[in-house]
This record gives structure tokens, sequence and C-alpha cells, in this order.
């Protein structure tokens, strides 16, 4: 079953990129008492996350920030090693890069998307969601799981 508006972000552990290496993060410690814009990818690298979906979110940060978000992250199935590879690839300094490697997160949200026929595993659909204290408030899903039309930032923008 897809998460829907009005569910609770379910405790997961995630990881991201530090300094140190690879950190584990729960989702409290991510969603928890903030109001957090997160999108997915189906993959990092690949080209219309590169080219599209991220470069959006880079280019209006500040822009989501100001409109009383605290975080803006990035999530997909990789591991953190190429989420924080991808983060510093694309300048994405300001955003929270998190790794659902075993993609564990992402089916317990019932957005994964099968592309093994492409030889990609099991990854993410593409989507966006805002979330206020560990409640989605709004959810974008792509229609086909992977285009990006309303998964965009200027799309969070006016729903916020």
């Amino acid at each position: 079953m897809t998460i829907q508006v009005g569910d609770k972000i379910p405790a997961k552990t995630l990881a991201t990129m530090t300094k140190e290496g690879p950190k584990p993060i729960t989702t409290d410690d991510i969603f928890k008492g903030k109001k957090v814009v997160l999108f997915a990818v189906p993959g990092a690298f690949t080209p219309g996350c590169s080219n599209t979906h991220m470069p959006g979110y880079v280019v209006h940060v500040d822009a989501i920030k100001a409109k009383g978000v605290d975080t803006v992250a990035c999530i997909a199935v990789n591991d953190a090693f190429v989420m924080g590879a991808w983060g510093q690839n694309q300048n994405a300094e300001h955003l929270l890069m998190l790794a659902d490697g075993s993609a564990d997160f992402t089916k317990t949200l019932g957005l994964e998307l099968d592309l093994t026929g492409a030889g990609l595993g099991v990854r993410s659909k593409r989507y966006s969601m805002i979330v206020e204290d560990g409640t989605v408030k709004a959810l974008n899903v792509e229609p086909d799981g992977a285009g990006i039309a309303v998964s965009t930032a200027e799309k969070i923008l006016e729903q916020l």
C-alpha cells in the first residue's frame, strides 16, 4: 500500500555521507519537529535525475527554505558513497543526501519501482513530498514512476 497524505513517515534508518564516512540517520532525526521537503529519484547519476530533477532543487533550495522548510532532502536506492559523490557532483551541499541502499524505506512507503528488466534492480519511483513533524502533507508521485512532471522543485514551491 502506498503512503498517503495524512500518513506518518515510518520509523526507519537510512544513511548519509559525512567526512568520516557513511553515518546512519533515522527518520525521526530527519522529520521529527521539522518541516521537510523530500524528493526521490530512481538513481543517482542517471540522465533525468542529474540533468533535470536534481538541478531544480539545487537552484530553488533557498526559495524553498524561505517558505519555512527546515530541510530539503534527496533520497535514492543507492549507497551513501554514491549519494555523497552525486551530491558533490551536483553542487548539492545545501541538500541532505539520503541513501536507502536496500530499498527498505522505499518499499515501506510502497513507492518502489522494479527496473530489473533494465538491469537496475529495485529502485524508487520519482516523487516529492512535504512532511511536517513526520506527517505527509503533500505527495507528488510521477504517474509513470520515472517522468519529471509533478515532483519538481517548482511544483513544491507552488504547494508551500
